[in-house]
């Protein structure tokens, strides 16, 4: 089957049965799932309010005023709702299914490894908070900057926001194949780079940094395109005279890196397998 190519009508169909299984959780403990919910919408909420507080008293800060703080805010805010809506289930953290040995459970499926990564981390029913709030906060901000966006520009903004997705779960890729060699040191460290990297360093104005530090977030460390440089592009303000499609360029090369990364992964799983299940496994 891997040799068909990844269809549309198959990517529909699984998607579909994802949302099913996502509603039949839901179901079946409503009350438990309308509590994660909420607690889930309080801390997207909640996550980027100290630097939302901070430029509201200060009427701005780190070179951008307040409303458009709270325009990237929003921006990150959406981005982290679909890593949890599109990549839930321990996709987006690659690295814990990698040293858990819960590659093992994929080989024996009758879908390729992109397939399967691609649509089991759906949860339309339980994971739409953050995406929710980001939209509402961005909306918010764009009211109170007196812009009312058009069509092209709400085109842009989903591009950005595809690009930002793609930025963060390759990276998540990229330094999680490290877990297929160093399965006990490496088992968390997609969870360093999506909740830590992008996860505190994004909410973060870079404006007024120095163009270096700006450059290795941007580059080596790119929690800046997570929000503050779609953010400012989308604002019409695009930093460091760089092209307002460099984050299509960024993306582009981290999933190469990671293509590579995961392949050669791979090849070494393949000779040694998991440590889990052996004698002498961590777990």
């Amino acid at each position: 089957m891997a040799g068909n190519g990844i269809g549309m009508r198959r990517l529909l169909r699984l998607y579909a049965l994802y949302a099913r299984m996502d509603w039949a959780w839901l179901r079946r403990d409503t009350r438990l799932g309308l509590l994660v919910m909420g607690m889930d919408l309080l801390t997207a909420a909640a996550s980027a309010s100290a630097v939302f507080l901070l430029a509201w008293r200060f009427d701005g800060v780190g070179g951008m005023n307040r409303w458009d703080v709270l325009f990237m805010l929003g921006y990150v805010v959406c981005v982290h709702g679909l890593c949890v809506l599109f990549f839930s289930n321990n996709v987006g953290h690659v690295s814990r299914r990698i040293a858990r040995g819960q590659f093992d459970h994929m080989m024996v499926q009758p879908l390729p490894y992109a397939v399967q990564l691609l649509t089991e981390g759906f949860a339309p029913f339980t994971a739409w908070q953050g995406l929710a709030c980001g939209l509402g906060v961005m909306a918010w901000a764009l009211n109170g900057l007196g812009r009312v966006p058009g069509a092209l520009w709400l085109l842009g903004l989903a591009g950005y926001l595809l690009l930002s997705l793609a930025v963060v779960i390759g990276m998540s890729y990229l330094l999680g194949a490290l877990a297929f060699r160093w399965p006990v040191a490496c088992e968390e460290i997609s969870s360093t780079v999506v909740d830590d990297l992008f996860g505190v360093l994004a909410n973060y104005p870079l404006s007024a940094m120095p163009g270096a530090v700006r450059m290795a977030l941007l580059t080596v460390a790119p929690a800046g395109l997570m929000g503050w440089f779609p953010a400012c592009a989308l604002l019409g303000k695009p930093p460091l005279g760089l092209p307002a499609l460099y984050p299509l360029l960024a993306a582009g090369v981290i999933w190469g890196l990671a293509a590579f990364a995961f392949r050669k992964g791979l090849k070494y799983y393949a000779k040694t397998g998991s440590t889990r299940y052996r004698s002498y496994g961590h777990r």
